[in-house]
């Protein structure tokens, strides 16, 4: 029987390391091994983390506050190095493509708001064979990074979808921060780089504890 509920969003837009990727880890370690390879102090796990989804250069400087900035440019060129080692070793978290083309069945529009680079994210997009799945994407190279709204606003724009009827879905505060600055909904979720009790004071309508948690509330309330 098809399912003939009026959708309550038209556009879902999804962050992408720690919600569809499971990158977390790793980013962490190359963050760490960056900021070392340029002299710095190795930030902790919590440190690293919770930069994750800004852009580069911001997420670099922010947990490598005793690093010169004329040492960026080797800073930012490290993690890179880190990073290409072993990005081909990520995956996607078990049931992201089941849930992104059960949305995609119901009629949503779905885009990606990340923090990464295009090239990064094209990249990653061509691994997993997933550009088909999205309508648009953006980021922060190419607009602003997180929070700050105009990616979010630019798909919007792009996609023809006003904001009461957009919902931006991540796993840091930057996420659900970002959707507050561009007047949208959001979800978070707890299996990312972000610590769940920090979500309350943005309002998500949700907090999913696992990708079929999120697939579930989604198609129940989507």
């Amino acid at each position: 029987m098809t399912d003939i509920r009026p959708r309550r969003f038209d556009l879902i837009a999804f962050d992408w390391d720690g919600t569809l990727y499971d990158s977390t880890r790793l980013i962490v370690r190359c963050i760490q091994a960056a900021v070392v390879d340029v002299g710095g102090a190795k930030p902790n796990e919590n440190d690293a983390a919770w930069v994750i989804g800004l852009g580069l250069a911001e997420a670099l400087a922010r947990a490598a506050p005793d690093v010169p900035k004329e040492k960026y440019a080797e800073l930012g060129a490290r993690y890179r190095y880190h990073y290409l080692q072993h990005q081909d070793d990520l995956v996607l978290f078990d049931g992201v493509l089941p849930m992104l083309d059960a949305l995609h069945a119901r009629g949503h529009k779905l885009a990606v708001a990340t923090g990464k680079s295009r090239r990064g994210l094209n990249e990653a997009l061509a691994t997993v064979a997933l550009r088909d799945r999205f309508d648009a994407s953006r980021t922060a190279d190419e607009t602003f990074g997180k929070p700050h709204p105009r990616m979010l606003l630019e798909l919007m724009e792009e996609l023809d979808a006003p904001a009461d009827r957009t919902l931006m879905i991540g796993d840091t505060t930057h996420d659900l921060q970002l959707a507050l600055n561009a007047g949208c909904a959001s979800v978070g979720v707890s299996y990312g780089a972000h610590e769940p009790d920090s979500f309350d004071v943005l309002k998500p309508l949700h907090v999913a504890h696992s990708v079929s948690g999120l697939t579930q509330w989604l198609l129940e309330n989507a």
